[in-house]
């Protein structure tokens, strides 16, 4: 095999193979004679049919094999004896051949950067800690007990209103077909609970007992299901009762339906998720300082490809946000020219601060483990109730969807890492201080680019700085 490198323009690399034409004849007639062993051929016993008859019946389907291995083999190791990390499944494109003659292909790809991290002890953060006030414990515990409310029949009866609980029977349908996870029957739903889609509970107000109604939706974009995400649906419910919604009394019985003994006990377990809660946007919040000194401390060359993926991710969003009149109010008043440019912009940052990230990952051993990922299956079950069965479904049949639920357990972990090795200070605020704090931040980010970058992570669906799916894995 003889391997010549024809370009190496940046990141960009493209190489011409030559495979000798002997070495393919001989791996075309072991093959063959591997065949003649499995094949009958009449007036043969197996394996004693000559080489020619051989090649006659078998040689191009051997030959199509063949190449197709010797091209798989020689690029692979084309690549391993260069130690170059392809950013993208390269491409192969084969310039010449004809039996007999020397196999010539062209390997073409971009690779991966050579990404040197900084010296993340000289990285000054500051992260902010809350206590949780009392009041905001009872708060929580009120809401918790209006979603557990009991409920008694009408005392007269009278249409729907806000607040009641229905028992209903519905089947939905898309353009006629009905699909998969859209009917149930006797469900209880309180109007203005917002359990289902937005607008279905809306229009059973005023409904009556035994009346069947008709309810139009539309799916949200980002809905989990991609058969109905951005898709109009009508549903047929019947109204089967209204029943009024009881007050619940906060004491230790409602306390022992969360599987607490005491109301006490309750409370300290909503204070602690409280807490918890008050710490992941702190933690965002030092996060997204965090990427901004790491996009400050580092500039490299990026795939081109990688680029163009995540901008395409970007801006497809975008064109939705656009149709349905969601877009940013600071972006509606540009041209598409300008957001292209902005968001290509953001989207080569949010490349650069995946592949350091992948790059932290690798040189430290990081790895998410099934355990964590199937705990982060879970937590997206337990945003989707009712629908628990279809979303796991849909998980294990898509490894795209898999591979995007791993891809944010990665990076948090090499954000960890890097937390973990700066000069991290605490400082005490109270809700309202940190409120404060981000609105202020929010103000500042507006007049900069950067507010533009962190709009790009919800845009794109996930955190700032994502690490590609291609990096992650190398």
């Amino acid at each position: 095999m003889q391997v010549t490198e024809t370009n190496a323009d940046g990141l960009k690399r493209e190489f011409k193979v030559v495979i000798d034409a002997n070495e393919i004849d001989k791996k075309v007639q072991t093959r063959l004679k591997e065949a003649g062993k499995q094949a009958r051929i009449p007036g043969f016993r197996p394996g004693k049919a000559p080489m020619g008859l051989l090649r006659q019946r078998f040689g191009q389907a051997v030959l199509g094999e063949v190449l197709e291995g010797a091209v798989k083999d020689s690029s692979e190791q084309a690549i391993q004896e260069r130690g170059l990390r392809p950013a993208q499944q390269p491409k192969i494109e084969v310039e010449s051949f004809d039996e007999g003659k020397d196999l010539e292909y062209k390997i073409s790809m971009e690779v991966l950067p050579d990404v040197e991290p900084a010296d993340f002890s000289q990285v000054e953060l500051e992260k902010l800690t809350v206590t949780v006030p009392e009041a905001e414990v009872d708060e929580a515990l009120e809401r918790l007990a209006s979603h557990h409310k009991e409920s008694k029949a009408l005392e007269e009866p009278r249409p729907a209103q806000k607040g009641d609980i229905l028992v209903v029977d519905f089947k939905g349908s898309v353009d006629g077909e009905e699909l998969e996870g859209m009917a149930g029957e006797d469900q209880e739903l309180e109007l203005g609970s917002n359990r289902f889609v937005e607008g279905f509970e809306d229009q059973l107000i005023g409904a009556e007992p035994g009346e069947d109604r008709e309810v139009k939706v539309t799916f949200p974009s980002a809905y989990m299901n991609e058969r109905l995400a951005g898709r109009e649906a009508v549903f047929q419910v019947k109204v089967k009762d209204i029943r009024e919604a009881e007050p619940v009394t906060l004491d230790d019985e409602l306390a022992k339906k969360f599987g607490e003994d005491s109301l006490d006990e309750l409370k300290d377990r909503v204070r602690e998720q409280i807490r918890q809660d008050y710490e992941k946007v702190a933690r965002n919040k030092v996060k997204r300082v965090l990427l901004d000194r790491l996009s400050e401390l580092h500039d490299f060359d990026v795939p081109p490809t990688m680029v163009e993926q995540e901008f395409a991710q970007i801006w497809q969003q975008i064109e939705q946000d656009k149709h349905a009149g969601k877009l940013d109010p600071e972006d509606a008043g540009k041209s598409d020219e300008e957001l292209r440019r902005d968001y290509q912009a953001i989207a080569e940052r949010r490349v650069r601060l995946g592949l350091l990230l992948s790059e932290v990952g690798r040189r430290n051993a990081l790895e998410v483990t099934q355990e964590e990922l199937n705990r982060a299956l879970i937590e997206e079950l337990q945003r989707h109730p009712g629908q628990e069965r279809q979303v796991f479904e849909f998980f294990q049949n898509n490894p795209n969807a898999m591979a995007q639920l791993r891809a944010p357990l990665y990076e948090e972990k090499a954000v960890d890492f890097i937390l973990d090795q700066a000069k991290v200070t605490e400082r005490e605020v109270t809700p309202q201080e940190l409120r404060d704090e981000l609105e202020k931040e929010a103000d500042e980010r507006s007049s900069t680019t950067e507010n533009a970058e962190s709009d790009a992570a919800e845009t794109a669906g996930g955190d700032e700085g994502g690490v590609p799916e291609a990096a992650s894995k190398k």
